[in-house]
Formats: structure tokens, C-alpha cells, sequence
């Protein structure tokens, strides 16, 4: 996946050193979702706007395309999610 944000879909920002992160890049994958990762270690930028979309500093920040989005995310409630939003 790329750093370039759209708006039609999911985007995650984390980092790769992070276990939720690779967890849910993993189910989003298994799911054959698109998806737009942001790297918040690469870009400070990156890690400020997950912090001003979550209020927090914890990671992943998953956005959906409806605008909402989940920090640290179980699988249950991001498959959930994407189901209620037909992505599934």
C-alpha cells in the first residue's frame, strides 16, 4: 500500500514496528479491502494527523471511508465496521 490518502477508502496510519498495526494490516489484507497505509514514523506530519483524528497517540488510526474511524482497533470491530459499510 502507498502513503497517498483517498478518501473512498480505508487508510491506516501506524508503524511497522507496531504489532497492532501489522495485525490489522494483515486482516485488511486477508479481506482483499483497498486500503492506504501512512506511515507515521516516516512523516511527523503523518503522526500529527493521526493524533488530531484520534485525540490520542496510539496507534493504528483506522479512517473509514464514512469518516469515522477506530484506534487500535480488535479484528471483530474493524470487520464489523466494514461490513455494516457493504466493504465486505
Amino acid at each position: 500500500m502507498t502513503d497517498t490518502i483517498a478518501p473512498d477508502r480505508v487508510t491506516m496510519y501506524g508503524a511497522d514496528w507496531c504489532r497492532d498495526c501489522r495485525r490489522t494490516e494483515a486482516l485488511l489484507n486477508d479481506l482483499g479491502v483497498e486500503w492506504t497505509k501512512v506511515d507515521v514514523e516516516a512523516s511527523a506530519e503523518a503522526a500529527a494527523q493521526a493524533q488530531a483524528i484520534s485525540g490520542r497517540m496510539n496507534i493504528p488510526v483506522v479512517v473509514f471511508p464514512d469518516g469515522s474511524h477506530q484506534v487500535e482497533p480488535s479484528d471483530a470491530a474493524v470487520r464489523d465496521k466494514l461490513a455494516a459499510l457493504g466493504a465486505l
